[in-house]
C-alpha cells in the first residue's frame, strides 16, 4: 500500500518533480502485444510499400462521455474549436494548462451528438475526466483502461490498416466499395458478418481506416483482415515497430504533461493518486535542468498551434492569447550522421559505452528529452530516437528555434545522461556523445508530410 496520498505529496516527498520523475524505474510507454510478427524490417516498410495491421486495442485509455453537457466540457478544456462537432467526425483534442502549456492531446471520436470517446495516453484522460467530476457537467462517464493499468478486459478492439494497399484490403472485406469517407470523418463497414466503425486516417500517405467495436468481435474482424490482406502483402504490426511510425509521421506521442508547477495546478494534482501515470512516468535524457517548467511544450512546439482557436473560452486561453504573436519554436525531424551512429555502436566493444541505442526504437524512458546544440549552444530537444527502416537512417522528432528549423540545417544530439547516466533499471553506465544530425521537415514521410498533415486534424 502506497504511503502517499496523491502525486502532490509524492511529488514533494521525493525531492520535487524533476527528481521523482527522473528517479522513477518506469522504462518506455509499453505496448503489449507481440514485439514482432514477421521481423520489424519487413514491418516498417509495409506502412510504405504495402498494408500494415496495427492493434491498438490495448495500450489506449478509452473515455466515453455521454450527456447534454458533453460538448460544453470539451469546449471548456479543448484549445480546439466545437463549432459544428457531433456524430461520425473526429478531432485531435489538445488540452493545455492555465499558462498555456500542453498537458496532453488524444483523438476524440463522435459517437453521437451528446456522446465521444476520448483515446490516448492516460493524460489527456485523466484531465477531462477530473473536470467532469469536479465541475458541474450534466455528464456520465465510463473509462476503458489499457490493459497494465486494469485486471479487466477492454470494451472494445481497435485496429488500423494504412499503408498503398490498406484500402484494396479493407474493400476486400467490405465485399464491396467503400463509401467516399472524408479525412477524419467516420462511418461503418462489414467485416466477418460485423457491422464495423470506421475513422479515415491516411499517416502513410495513402487512405486507411481505424476500426472499432465490440472485444468479442475482434478476433473474427481481425482473422478476415488478415485473410484479405495476404494477397496485397499485408503484414501485422509488432511493437518494436509499432512504437516507431509515429516519428516518420511526425506526431509526438508523449510530452510531459504541464501539471507539476503552478498553484492553479495544485487541486489537479491532490486529485490524482500517487499511482497515476502521471506520478509514476519516467524523464530521462541529457536535457536536464531541475526546472520541471523547462521540459513544457506549448501548441506551437508541436505543430498544434494551427489547432489553436479562440471562439470559445477554455482553460489556457488568455495565455494561449499572449503566446500567439511571440515566435515559436518549430516541430522538426533530425536525421543523424550515420558515422556518428556507427561510432556509437562501436563502443559497445570498449571499456566506456555510450548509451546503447535499440533498435528500432530507443526509448529507455517514458518522456525522453535530449540537449541539441549548434556551435555549444542550446537550441532545442530530441525526442523519441529511432531507426526507419524505410529511411534507412535513424532520426528524431525534435523541437528546435525558429533560427534553426530551416532543413539542411547541422545540429548535433547529446546522446545519453551526464555523470553516467541515472540509477533507473534501463540505464547503464555510459559515457555521452554528440551526435551531428541535419534537420529535416516533420513529417519526415513525403507521403504522410503531403498527404496527412495538411488536412490539419481540427
Amino acid at each position: 500500500m502506497t504511503k502517499y496520498e496523491s502525486l502532490e505529496a509524492k511529488m514533494y516527498a521525493l525531492g520535487g518533480p524533476v527528481n521523482m520523475l527522473r528517479s522513477s524505474p518506469i522504462g518506455p510507454y509499453a505496448f503489449p502485444i507481440p514485439a514482432e510478427f514477421t521481423n520489424w524490417r519487413d514491418e516498417q516498410e509495409s506502412w510504405r510499400q504495402s498494408a500494415a495491421l496495427m492493434d491498438q486495442s490495448v495500450h489506449m485509455t478509452d473515455l466515453y462521455i455521454s450527456g447534454p453537457d458533453t460538448i460544453k466540457l470539451l469546449s471548456d478544456l479543448g484549445v480546439n474549436s466545437f463549432a459544428g462537432y457531433g456524430r461520425n467526425q473526429a478531432k485531435q483534442l489538445v488540452v493545455c494548462n492555465y499558462d498555456g502549456y500542453v498537458i496532453g492531446d488524444a483523438v476524440l471520436f463522435g459517437l453521437e451528438d451528446n456522446s465521444v470517446s476520448v483515446v490516448g495516453r492516460p493524460p489527456t484522460c485523466n484531465w477531462v475526466e477530473y473536470h467532469a467530476k469536479q465541475g458541474n457537467y450534466d455528464v456520465s462517464l465510463e473509462r476503458d483502461e489499457r490493459v497494465l493499468d486494469s485486471n479487466k478486459p477492454k470494451l472494445t478492439y481497435r485496429y488500423q490498416v494504412q499503408g498503398p494497399a490498406a484500402w484494396k484490403v479493407l474493400e476486400k472485406c467490405n465485399r464491396a466499395p467503400i463509401p467516399d469517407i472524408k479525412f477524419f470523418k467516420m462511418s461503418e463497414i462489414g467485416i466477418a458478418g460485423h457491422r464495423v466503425r470506421a475513422l479515415r486516417h491516411g499517416f502513410a500517405g495513402a487512405p486507411g481506416l481505424e476500426l472499432w467495436g465490440p472485444v468479442s468481435e475482434g478476433p473474427a474482424v481481425r482473422a478476415a483482415i488478415v485473410e484479405a490482406g495476404e494477397e496485397f502483402g499485408l503484414r501485422a504490426i509488432g511493437a518494436r515497430a509499432y512504437g516507431t511510425v509515429a516519428m516518420e509521421s511526425g506526431w509526438l506521442p508523449s510530452p510531459l504533461p504541464a501539471i507539476y508547477s503552478g498553484e492553479k495546478m495544485k487541486p489537479y494534482r491532490e486529485w490524482l493518486k500517487p499511482t497515476a501515470f502521471e506520478a509514476t512516468a519516467s524523464l530521462g535524457g541529457s536535457f536536464d535542468t531541475q526546472n520541471i517548467e523547462a521540459y513544457y511544450l506549448t501548441p506551437w512546439d508541436i505543430d498544434y498551434g494551427r489547432l489553436v482557436k479562440f471562439d470559445h473560452d477554455f482553460i489556457g486561453r488568455a495565455a494561449l492569447e499572449r503566446l500567439a504573436g511571440q515566435p515559436h519554436r518549430k516541430k522538426v525531424t533530425l536525421v543523424w550522421e550515420p558515422a556518428d551512429v556507427i561510432s556509437a555502436f562501436s563502443t559497445m566493444f570498449q571499456e566506456q559505452r555510450v548509451k546503447y541505442l535499440d533498435m528500432p526504437g530507443s526509448q529507455y524512458t517514458t518522456h525522453p528529452y535530449d540537449a541539441i546544440h549548434q556551435d555549444g549552444e542550446l537550441v532545442g530537444i530530441s525526442t523519441y530516437a529511432v531507426y526507419s527502416s524505410n529511411a534507412r537512417r535513424w532520426i528524431s522528432l525534435a523541437i528546435v528555434n525558429e533560427a534553426q528549423a530551416k532543413p539542411g540545417t547541422q545540429v548535433s544530439v547529446l546522446w545519453g545522461e551526464k555523470n553516467g547516466g541515472t540509477a533507473k533499471s534501463t540505464v547503464e553506465r555510459h559515457v555521452q556523445l554528440e551526435i551531428r544530425a541535419a534537420v529535416a521537415p516533420s513529417p519526415y514521410s513525403v507521403e504522410a508530410r503531403e498527404s496527412y498533415r495538411p488536412f490539419g486534424l481540427s
